[in-house]
């Protein structure tokens, strides 16, 4: 196993592999191609990377008329501006016309960190996972990463995925074990039956850390990586429910709309199981790094483990 990547170089590294074979796959960016790390795709593929400048909406439009052309576009744009400025057109001209476009929000959730409240994103999954016809993806590490865009390559449905900036690290050995299919999450941790942390993107190794400190600490947890957070893998959140009836999500993400909401509204018909939700608070997120911003609204390992010691002790 490595030391672990970035997600938009895994991207950019197997999108080249992918065009190479591929010429209907093109890169589409909104002058975006340094964050989004793919000058190595515009070196060794000119032709198939399309800058369209700052015009986040024109970028998803013209990406909707390739794709009903027979391209496979994948676009490029921070997340906050991809999901926030490119609403309309996201709905309308990809999803509602079930158009085979691919967005990746790249520096995802807080990443951005001290440029503050206009360049988070922490409503995306709010916003895209309301649209009908559009799958929502969140992967966890370089091998769920190269899965994913994998699948999406020969997939035709409209996606929505959202990748951070920091190096991600390792989850999984392979590839196959980290992304199977749309609706499948994977159980990544399985020892004991008091709570289950839920979590996805770059929140699964915190809750994997968090996991093996509650385990050190005598109690029995589980965690579920939901990479697909639309659609949604209900039975295996089914399963783990029949066996905890207790689960706390992790998000990047508001606490409104997010992966908890998903996970709440999955299981809420139930009746037997409390879902809590970490994430963060109604208010603009407050400037630092990305881990100062974790510690402060309790979404650092230490303090995921101290909020379910708590909730198991009430």
């Amino acid at each position: 196993m490595s030391n672990g990547a970035k997600a938009g170089d895994v991207i950019c590294s197997e999108l080249i592999e992918l065009a190479s074979a591929d010429q209907n796959i093109l890169a589409v960016t909104s002058d975006s191609r340094g964050s989004a790390a793919l000058n190595p795709f515009a070196t060794a593929l000119p032709n198939q990377l399309i800058e369209m400048g700052i015009a986040e909406q024109n970028s998803v439009t013209v990406s909707a008329g390739l794709a009903h052309s027979g391209k496979r576009p994948f676009v490029f744009s921070p997340a906050s501006f991809l999901t926030m400025r490119s609403v309309e057109q996201v709905k309308d001209d990809v999803a509602y016309s079930n158009t085979n476009v691919k967005l990746i929000g790249i520096s995802g959730g807080n990443s951005y960190s001290v440029l503050g409240a206009t360049h988070h994103s922490l409503q995306d999954l709010a916003i895209t996972r309301a649209i009908p016809n559009l799958e929502v993806y969140m992967p966890a590490d370089q091998y769920q990463t190269r899965a994913l865009i994998q699948y999406l390559s020969k997939s035709d449905q409209p996606a929505y995925v959202r990748i951070g900036k920091k190096v991600l690290a390792d989850v999984y050995e392979t590839p196959a074990a980290a992304f199977k299919a749309p609706g499948k999450g994977n159980l990544i941790y399985d020892q004991g039956n008091d709570v289950t942390l839920v979590a996805a993107g770059e929140t699964v190794r915190i809750a994997l850390d968090a996991a093996q400190k509650l385990t050190n600490a005598g109690v029995g947890v589980k965690v579920v990586d939901l990479v697909s957070v639309k659609p949604l893998d209900q039975d295996l959140l089914n399963r783990v429910a029949d066996q905890t009836h207790q689960i706390v999500t992790l998000e990047e993400h508001s606490i409104y709309g997010g992966l908890g909401s998903a996970v709440a509204e999955a299981l809420a018909q139930r009746g037997d199981t409390a879902v809590h939700i970490l994430g963060f608070p109604d208010e603009p997120a407050i400037a630092g790094t990305q881990d100062e911003v974790f510690g402060y609204y309790g979404l650092d390992a230490d303090s995921v483990k101290s909020t379910v010691t708590t909730l198991l002790n009430k």
